[in-house]
């Protein structure tokens, strides 16, 4: 990454409340003429390995397509993004996109983009989950992780009732694990890792479940699909190779990435250790999003489970 993109990249971090302003900037609002650069802007979480592909994305993008990175907080916050028209894309959590979806909002899975990221960890005093009762357990709300949680525990027999179950922001999940404020959690990296370095450990496997290691993905929208699928499929073939890339250069782009926005490496090369970078939607990808959204309807966080061809569009990868 060259120090203009560097510098651009950095200049386009916003918090949610600017959306308002970002909207319209979205390049499907304005084509490019023939022979200008089309400039296509993509939303991404700041300072976290598995959703650093858009950073990237220069080194692989087609003739004629620049790229705008636009950080926000959250992943429902990328989601957001993507419906007010602020961004044309996003890599984001597709536990989010389920519920977008389940809300008639106009998103589209189009690649997946990492697998994985999940822990169960508790302290010394927890070896089974059965020795959660009675204990303070961290959980992401509304997350796929919450989901494996509860899966985990209807499978040991153990009453979610008999549990104190926390809602704990991921950014302070391994700080209220380190301060013994919570037993145990069910959350993401790198808290999982920052959690393990402080002494837990791992209670049970979170991807043995129906709803396996699935979690984020390269998301935008049914109109820009609709209105510009050259756009869509030439984003999707830069973000396929930006992956493959990353899963063969590790050191090189993690070093990088620690340069720009700061980090302990270390931390990053145990997280990345629990991700799965991948571009591509199999069947038993598509199977695994089905579970999820099915549980989610369970657990009453949707109110319905949308259709997979309402929510995936494998027209643009190998979906073999």
């Amino acid at each position: 990454m060259n120090h203009s993109s560097v510098k651009r990249v950095i200049a386009g971090a916003i918090a949610a409340t600017a959306l308002v302003t970002l909207a319209g900037c979205a390049s499907s609002d304005a084509p490019a003429a023939e022979g200008e650069t089309q400039t296509v802007t993509i939303g991404t979480l700041r300072g976290q390995p598995h959703f650093y592909q858009p950073f990237l994305y220069e080194q692989f993008a087609a003739e004629g397509i620049e790229y705008e990175v636009i950080t926000l907080d959250t992943t429902p916050a990328l989601n957001d993004a993507l419906v007010s028209g602020a961004v044309d894309f996003a890599i984001t959590g597709v536990t989010p996109t389920i519920s977008s979806v389940a809300q008639d909002r106009d998103l589209k899975i189009v690649a997946s983009a990492a697998d994985g990221g999940s822990g169960f960890i508790g302290n010394e005093s927890i070896e089974s989950i059965e020795d959660l009762v009675g204990k303070n357990v961290g959980y992401v709300a509304g997350s796929a992780q919450e989901v494996a949680l509860r899966l985990k525990l209807a499978e040991a027999g153990v009453d979610p009732a008999d549990i104190n179950l926390t809602v704990v922001p991921v950014p302070d999940m391994a700080n209220a694990f380190k301060a013994g404020d919570i037993d145990a959690f069910f959350g993401v990296e790198i808290g999982v890792s920052l959690a393990l370095q402080n002494g837990g450990h791992e209670i049970s496997d979170p991807y043995d479940t129906p709803i396996g290691k699935v979690n984020i993905g390269l998301v935008t929208t049914g109109a820009l699909i609709e209105s510009d699928p050259e756009l869509v499929q030439s984003v999707v073939d830069t973000h396929a190779e930006t992956v493959a890339y990353m899963s063969e250069n590790q050191d090189e782009w993690l070093t990088e990435m620690v340069n720009t926005f700061g980090g302990n490496q270390e931390i990053f090369d145990s997280a990345l250790e629990n991700f799965w970078l991948r571009s591509d939607l199999p069947t038993d990808y598509q199977d695994q999003l089905e579970a999820l959204a099915t549980e989610m309807e369970g657990l009453g966080l949707i109110e319905s489970v949308p259709a997979i061809e309402d929510l995936v569009d494998t027209q643009f990868v190998d979906s073999e």
